[in-house]
Parts: structure tokens; sequence; C-alpha cells
């Protein structure tokens, strides 16, 4: 299998200076670095390694737009998606590949030491997430990082990659992710492909935490009013929208989504006729 890796960057020069090296000596096919119009060095630390190809945005463009370019781009079978924070083992691709054999696997997390498989429940009319407990096994997970995993190329191709509808940030991996579970495709959390991550390296720096906290409320209300098309899943949910906005919460992110509600709707339309699995088979393999 051919692989390719791509890296969304901003503002992460002295990240790529650390990390690019071990990337390049992990044997993948090629390697991609999307720069999004940074201020800093990274374009010069980039063209500094001959075997990378370079991909600059004459303007920011955000990570979803960043990641779907880079991948657009590239001729590998096997997609790997990896922040510019993330430091690989150099064998962890070795364990991942063999997955792909198997016809209906979409995805595979790497195994980051301070998290595992992704397990989620819907409650109280919305979705919680959170790191299932550690195995020495592979175990099948919700949903694949967008900065630490890999893809089949093909089955990305099919469902048209991240919807920029969750920009600049959150949420687009998860919804790519069950997009593809809706297609009754399967996402794994491989233990042996050892990654170091050290998350919210860009995001932290340049965002506050207020405004990650609004995108990533309004990005969830995108994620459930596009995917979740159980009637009763939709009622509970209605309900504790409900609760939430007359005590005062979430009105700026419900605002912000109600805006997009014809965009929304069209995508839901279209994820709906795709469907193969019902959100309570999804989430059913997670109790």
């Amino acid at each position: 299998m051919t692989v390719s890796i791509v890296i969304p960057n901003f503002n992460g020069a002295k990240l790529l200076e650390k990390n690019l090296p071990k990337i390049l000596d992990v044997g993948a096919n090629e390697v991609i670095v999307v720069d999004d119009a940074s201020s800093d060095d990274s374009a010069q630390v980039i063209k500094s390694f001959k075997q990378i190809t370079l991909i600059e945005n004459q303007k920011n463009l955000g990570f979803v737009n960043s990641v779907n370019l880079g991948v657009s781009a590239a001729i590998g079978e096997i997609i790997v998606l990896l922040n510019n924070d993330v430091e690989p083992s150099k064998n962890f691709l070795k364990p991942v590949l063999p997955h792909f054999k198997n016809q209906k696997v979409f995805a595979v997390n790497f195994s980051e030491p301070q998290f595992s498989w992704a397990k989620a429940e819907f409650s109280d009319g919305f979705i919680v997430h959170s790191s299932g407990k550690r195995s020495k096994s592979p175990h099948i997970s919700f949903w694949a990082s967008g900065g630490s995993a890999a893809y089949s190329a093909a089955k990305w191709q099919l469902l048209g990659g991240m919807d920029t509808i969750y920009h600049p940030f959150y949420w687009e991996d998860i919804d790519l992710s069950y997009r593809a579970a809706k297609r009754d495709w399967e996402i794994w959390w491989e233990p042996k492909a050892t990654v170091f991550h050290k998350h919210g390296e860009t995001i932290e720096k340049y965002f506050s935490k207020s405004f990650r906290d609004y995108i990533s409320a309004r990005n969830q209300l995108f994620f459930i009013w596009k995917n979740i098309t159980s009637e009763k899943l939709i009622s509970e949910h209605k309900k504790y929208l409900l609760k939430k906005l007359v005590t005062g919460q979430l009105i700026r992110p419900f605002l912000a989504a109600m805006f997009r509600l014809p965009e929304i709707l069209a995508k839901r339309k279209k994820q709906k006729a795709e469907t193969e699995l019902s959100d309570e088979e999804i989430f059913k393999k997670f109790a």
C-alpha cells in the first residue's frame, strides 16, 4: 500500500524543525505540508527538506480547508493525517497498514499515551465523547482523529472529505467518522501505533478559550442537526436544547447554527440517503 502523510501547518516552524526529520524517517511514499499563510519561518523550514511537497495557501483558510487541499494532492492509497505537533515513533505505520486489508475499514487511530479508543453516548440530548479504557489489542473507535490517524483515500473521496461547515476547527473529524459509520465502515484504534501528540499547541496559542468553547458548542449543533436522523434522539435533543436556551446557555452558538440551517438541512437530506446503519445501532456499539 502506498502512503501519503499530510500535515496542515500554521506558524509551526519550531514544531516542524523538530518533527519533520522523524516523519521523513517512517518510510511513507510522500510527505505533504500545507502551510496556511504562516507569518513565521514555516515555509523556509519546509523548503529545507527537499523530499517534502509544500502547498502554500495565499491566505489563511483554516484547518479543514488545508487538510482537504493536502489530501486532494496526495497520491497514496492510505492518507496519514498528522498535526504539526505530532511526533511519530519510527515504526508506527507497521501495525496500521494491515487493518486496511479489511475492505470495511475507513480509518485507524494512532496510540497517544494519554488517550485510547474513542467512545461516545447520546446523553441528555447531546453527544458526550471520551477516551475508552486502554488495552493491548486493537479496539473499535467512535471517531478517528483529524491530526493523528490513517484513512482510506478511496473512502475519503467517496465521503467528499471534511465538511467545511465546521471551519475553522472542531468536530470536523467526528463528522467525517460518523458519516463513515453510517455507511457501516469501521474505525479502529491501534495500540502499537505509537505517536506523541502535544494537543492544542497552535489553537490555544491563537484563539481564546471563550472562542474555542463557542466554536465547539456551535459545531456540535451543526453535527447533531446534520447527522442525527433518529426521531427519538432528535426529540430528546430538542427537549434538552430548549432547557439550555431557557437558562441562558448556548444562545450565541444556537443563533449561529440557525443562520446556517438551510445549508445544514440540505446536507442532512444527503446524509440520510446514504445511511446504512441507524444512530441507535452506532451508539449501541459503545454502550
